[in-house]
Order: structure tokens, then sequence, then C-alpha cells
């Protein structure tokens, strides 16, 4: 059976233990830690890890987004998210950004071992309280969009999302554009899009968007 690289995300607390874990189990290697999801899609590209095991809320940019950069990257990067709390919309936004899997933090540590063991054989994992119900209603909401049209105008692109959430941290534009390397005109030009589109017109309201669409953390 050939060794699984893994690549740990989190905070320092949330790593502290996760690459414990890694290191106990046979046939697990740690490749690789990350701080944050910026940190994680950057590492992951370099070393192309079999798993990627990351905490949703993180700082700079969180779980779904680095998953969503990872996918699309097409690397063989599988990638198993870690929520503090369960939601209705946590499974369908996880499916949507292209995880593998995702658990609570509180689930048995054996869940997290049959998760990665699962995605080694191609398969995926998700927690049993997340499974029950929603995704059925994740196969609805699928069903929606497609009867609604291709493609709708108001989905905030990745580089939106990402000035979404810095912003939401508390970032200032000129900051933003430092963060993410482009001009502050930019990030202004980023930052006024996206405020149109979740028809948002204060910092207060990215926020609360920011939150309840778990991009940050409450």
């Amino acid at each position: 059976m050939e060794t699984l690289r893994l690549l740990v995300a989190g905070d320092e607390i949330t790593r502290r233990g996760l690459c414990s874990l890694v290191r106990d189990q046979p046939g697990w290697d740690l490749a690789a830690e990350a701080r944050d999801g910026r940190e994680a899609v950057k590492r992951a590209k370099q070393i192309e890890p079999d798993v990627a095991i990351m905490d949703i809320h993180m700082p700079s940019l969180n779980g779904l987004d680095a998953t969503r950069q990872i996918a699309n990257g097409a690397l063989k990067t599988k990638v198993l998210l870690l929520a503090s709390y369960e939601t209705d919309n946590l499974l369908p936004l996880t499916l949507q950004a292209g995880a593998c899997g995702y658990l609570l933090k509180s689930d048995p540590t054996e869940d997290l071992v049959s998760a990665v063991e699962a995605f080694r054989n191609g398969r995926t994992f998700f927690t049993g309280r997340a499974a029950r119900g929603v995704l059925r209603r994740y196969l609805e909401i699928m069903e929606k969009i497609k009867r609604n049209d291709k493609k709708d105008d108001r989905c905030l692109s990745s580089r939106e999302r990402e000035v979404l959430q810095l912003l939401a941290e508390g970032y200032s534009s000129k900051q933003v554009a430092v963060t993410l390397q482009i001009s502050t005109a930019t990030a202004e030009v980023h930052r006024n899009n996206l405020m149109r589109k979740i028809d948002c017109h204060s910092v207060a309201g990215v926020v609360r968007y920011a939150i309840r669409n778990h991009i940050i953390e409450a």
C-alpha cells in the first residue's frame, strides 16, 4: 500500500492535534503544514499532496475558497474540510467548492481516519449528521439552479470572494491590494463589484454576508 502524503492547514491548536494524528497513522506521511488557506494553496501547488485536511474557517483565505483554488488548479489533492458547527447549507457549499468530504471537529478521531482512507479508495466521506437529508436539499438546489439559467451574474468570482473575506476581516483597500499583489484601483473595482452583487452598502453588511456564507467565522 502506497504512503499517503498529507497537508494539514489551520490554526496552531488545530494543526498540532492533526499533525500528531497524521504521524501516528501507519502509511501516512505529514508532507506539509499551513497556517491559513493562502499558504495551503501555495503548498498544495508545490508538493501536490494526496490529501489536504483544512479548517473551513481560516484567516486571509478560508477553507472553502482554498478548496476551490486547489480544485480549479487540477491538482490531484483531495480535500477534507473541518467545521466547528453544522448548518443546512454547509454540505452544499463544500460540494460546490470541490471538497471530497467534511467532518465536524467534534466528530470522533476514527471518522477522520475513515475519511482519509475513503479518499485513498476513491470515495467521498461526510459526517453522518451532515449527510442526513442535506444531500437531498443540495440536489434540489442544483436542479433549481439548472432551471433558472446557466449562471447567475450575481455570483462572486474567486477574486471577489478573496477581496470580500479580507474586507470582512478589517483590511482597507490598500491592504487588500498589497495582500493580493494588485493595484489599489483594482482592489476598489473588486470591492464595488462585489458589494453591488450582494446588494450590500456597508462593511457591516459585508461582514454579515461573510459569516452567513462561511467565508469568515462569527
